[in-house]
């Protein structure tokens, strides 16, 4: 059986996706990881932790959305403008009308409030992901 494909996307630094490919790598799930980072800082520090490819800008978004089972990110990425700009309006598109599942991490930092979710903490937020990738990966 093929593995399910999981694009992890970032921005600014990458250190949400890089401790998502981490914990996603410490779990042993069996998927072939592509990172994307909507720059190469983001793009390294994913890359470095695990990710089996990885590619960086706007074009790669586009063209990586088309062949992924599964999409894991901060909410900005659906977001035009968010992460201080980094996610251009073509990003936020091209992922929202992706086929894959999509597992976005609720943060405020991202310029939106998302009512419901309460002060959680990064690794709790992260670790949570991780489990409902999990859940997908064996559904």
């Amino acid at each position: 059986m093929k593995k399910k494909s999981v694009l992890v996307i970032d921005a600014q630094g990458g250190g949400i996706g890089r401790e998502l490919i981490t914990r996603i790598r410490a779990a042993g799930l069996d998927c072939h990881i592509t990172a994307v980072g909507t720059n190469s800082a983001a793009t390294g520090a994913m890359l470095k932790a695990g990710a089996d490819q990885a590619a960086t800008g706007e074009n790669a978004v586009r063209v990586c959305v088309r062949h992924a089972d599964i999409i894991i990110g901060p909410i900005g990425i659906v977001i035009a403008d968010a992460m201080l700009g980094e996610v251009t309006p073509e990003m936020a598109v091209c992922i929202g009308q992706s086929d894959a599942e999509r597992i976005l991490i609720p943060f405020v930092n991202c310029g939106s409030v998302i009512v419901g979710v309460g002060e959680t903490s990064t690794g709790k937020l992260v670790q949570e992901a991780v489990m409902r990738l999990q859940m997908i990966l064996e559904s």
